[in-house]
């Protein structure tokens, strides 16, 4: 009798346990939908993170992760999902772990999340990311591949943003991979650099206001005009 007594109050005790946890989920469910329409992002963080903890999921931990990347906190973003490259990592994850590794200034590892993205969904912009991370740690054949594919893929009206200057501001695709190209270019080839300066003014030619640019041809006029022995660096 005494053991059957026992059964019901545990049986008593899990159903309020489950009953609890359900309406704990809808309220979060309820919670985040709201912080969404608000757009506040801390309200959403917390509940992504409850609903996490309440009932996990695969594709919650992929979204509170995508937050925590779109809000600048890479670091909180790799911590909720990893940074090991896995087969099964959905296209959201994968994008997270490239653009968190590549905002903590990993570009070697972030390279292998962008060359995943890219053999799903190859895209310009990806050709992009991929040639800016290959010239960073030295891949200029590499860089050169996907430069050309992106010169020969991108759109007129796609942009890119820049942020070297106070005010951000956006060039067309086409001519941030010719200012890519330029500097492929001249990192071949310290002596070549007339040729990188021809390809950096067909990014000018685009796009007059180009200042990175403009700043990239200003420092190869530069070191153009050095005495030769001083040109070796």
């Amino acid at each position: 009798m005494r053991k059957i007594a026992v059964l019901i109050l545990l049986f008593i005790g899990f159903s309020g346990i489950s009953q609890s946890n359900n309406e704990l989920t809808e309220h979060y469910k309820a919670f985040y939908n709201e912080m969404r329409l608000q757009g506040d992002i801390a309200g959403v963080i917390n509940a992504l993170t409850h609903l996490n903890v309440l009932s996990p999921s695969t594709a919650r931990r992929d979204t509170l992760a995508f937050v925590y990347m779109n809000n600048g906190q890479h670091l909180q973003a790799l911590n909720t999902i990893g940074i090991e490259k896995k087969t099964d990592d959905s296209d959201l994850a994968v994008q997270v772990k490239a653009v968190s590794l590549k905002g903590l200034n990993q570009p070697k590892r972030a390279l292998e999340h962008f060359e995943v993205l890219f053999s799903r969904n190859p895209s310009a912009y990806l050709a992009y990311e991929l040639a800016d991370l290959k010239i960073q740690v030295g891949d200029t054949d590499g860089a050169s591949t996907n430069i050309e594919y992106g010169i020969v893929n991108a759109k007129d009206d796609q942009k890119y943003a820049f942020y070297e200057r106070q005010q951000p501001y956006e060039v067309p695709l086409k001519a941030a991979f010719h200012h890519l190209k330029g500097l492929v270019i001249f990192n071949k080839d310290k002596n070549n650099i007339d040729t990188a300066i021809a390809s950096i003014d067909e990014a000018l030619k685009i796009d007059p206001n180009f200042n990175l640019a403009s700043l990239s041809k200003q420092a190869l006029e530069s070191r153009k005009q050095q005495p030769e022995g001083e040109n070796k660096n």
